[in-house]
């Protein structure tokens, strides 16, 4: 690279990093990663250590701890949206068919 060039190819992204590096669970591990954002940005607003935030949520600091890493294999979508409930945020499910230009469909997770 002394000439300040490169051989690396740029492949966009579908949109889930998951997805991009052929896991399995795509969707769920998104929407799990999505949801513990919501969860940690809420727990940095609130300013509060990992003891406290374990009593918030009614679960041990260990715990809290992987969330803070986005450890997630011990907590379901179901679970974490508990947590944001707990920190009182409002979840919302929207159901809605696909439209027929997009090939299949998704489970797709935004913060407000």
């Amino acid at each position: 690279m002394a000439n300040g060039k490169s051989n690396a190819t740029v492949v966009q992204s579908s949109g889930n990093v998951f997805a991009d590096f052929r896991l399995q669970n795509t969707d769920e591990k998104q929407t799990k990663v999505r949801l513990a954002v919501a969860i940690n940005q809420s727990l940095l607003g609130r300013r509060v250590s990992q003891i406290p935030a374990a009593g918030l949520l009614k679960i041990s600091q260990p715990k809290i701890s992987a969330l803070a890493n986005y450890r997630l294999d011990g907590f379901s979508a179901e679970r974490l949206m508990h947590f944001l409930n707990a920190l009182d945020c409002d979840v919302e499910i929207v159901i809605r068919r696909k439209p027929r230009s997009r090939k299949a469909a998704r489970i797709l997770v935004t913060a407000a």
